[in-house]
């Protein structure tokens, strides 16, 4: 009998370890071979319904497990900092913190990209793109075999307990921000945000903005980041967050990200992990993963931050709609194509 992975293994360890301070539950049980492996959430902070939510998620596919990683190293500082941080026991008081570290642990487990059916749960969701789709890498039927497979019957349960769990976040939050760990395209760190089916603005395009502009002038000396939507650089069906934004129509604003490690700067740096399919996702060397582990570390605060002020909440409309039009301006006054700027 295999081992779970280590990323759930961890996970496993810190829910025992820190019972008293943190809440969790089994979103699913995912079937594998003789056994389940479990779909763990955990939360801290306030469990008011008026509160702002901060949720990251990591190891939607299975392969590329520095993104658990990183919601994990996060969860594991946190932890930690609770027995000394007064700053962090008070923004608690004022906000969720919510994680689901690994979405995917039967595909964990195997190495792959897909979950043990093969589906690549981030192809899985039941939207179509109103936009023509990156052949292949924008998902296909034909196949579990080949890669983007995104499955014939209907939403896999690991998609289905990530979607439903932040339904009931929406339902009972004052505002949503997520961040969605993932790696293995380009050289530089992406931040996306949705449609990836349709090159069109969302909702919540003037929220992005703004924080933007906030993040820039917090951070100046912080900006390795692209930030766009995910349709300037390639576009999918079945994507998880497109499929949550146009099915959400409650007051509470909204704000998916998508974080992608740019994986081939660790190529590039180390060519010899060509050689491991792993390689492509992960980086290999150990100073390299600490500092990959650290990396995202003030993005991060800044999201808790942010959701502590009600950065998203009782916004003026004017100035709203503002930052809507410089969104567009600058997002969506081309077609699709490579993203300028950030």
């Amino acid at each position: 009998m295999h081992r779970p992975p280590f990323e759930l293994d961890t996970l496993g360890q810190l829910i025992a370890a820190h019972e008293s301070v943190l809440r969790h539950r089994v979103l699913a049980e995912i079937p594998h071979l003789d056994r389940t492996l479990p779909l763990y959430s955990v939360e801290l902070g306030s469990q008011s319904p008026g509160c702002p939510t901060v949720l990251f998620v990591g190891g939607v596919h299975g392969v590329e497990r520095i993104g658990s990683q990183v919601i994990l190293a996060l969860l594991t500082s946190l932890l930690h900092r609770l027995d000394w941080d007064r700053h962090l026991k008070q923004l608690l008081t004022g906000v969720r913190l919510a994680f689901v570290p690994v979405v995917n642990p039967v595909g964990m487990l195997k190495g792959s990209r897909g979950n043990g059916n093969g589906v690549d749960l981030m192809r899985n969701a039941p939207i179509e793109a109103s936009d023509r789709v990156t052949f292949m890498v924008g998902g296909q039927r034909l196949s579990p075999r080949l890669p983007w497979f995104r499955g014939h019957n209907g939403m896999e349960p690991e998609t289905a307990a990530l979607v439903d769990y932040v339904k009931q976040l929406l339902a009972g939050s004052s505002s949503l921000m997520s961040l969605d760990a993932h790696s293995g395209f380009g050289l530089t760190d992406h931040i996306w945000f949705p449609f990836a089916g349709a090159h069109k603005p969302i909702p919540a395009v003037g929220h992005v903005y703004r924080l933007k502009r906030v993040f820039e002038a917090s951070y100046p000396h912080h900006g390795h980041y692209g930030l766009a939507p995910q349709s300037r650089f390639y576009r999918t069906h079945g994507d998880i967050w497109d499929y949550l934004v146009t099915s959400h129509s409650g007051a509470a604003p909204f704000v998916p990200f998508t974080l992608e490690m740019g994986s081939w700067a660790w190529i590039k740096k180390n060519p010899r992990q060509v050689f491991n399919f792993a390689g492509f996702f992960n980086p290999q060397k150990t100073h390299r993963h600490h500092r990959i582990l650290r990396r995202h570390t003030v993005l991060m605060q800044f999201m808790m931050d942010l959701a502590y002020a009600r950065a998203l909440e009782g916004v003026p409309a004017s100035e709203l709609a503002l930052a809507t039009e410089e969104a567009i301006r600058l997002w969506y006054s081309r077609g699709p194509g490579p993203a300028v700027g950030t």
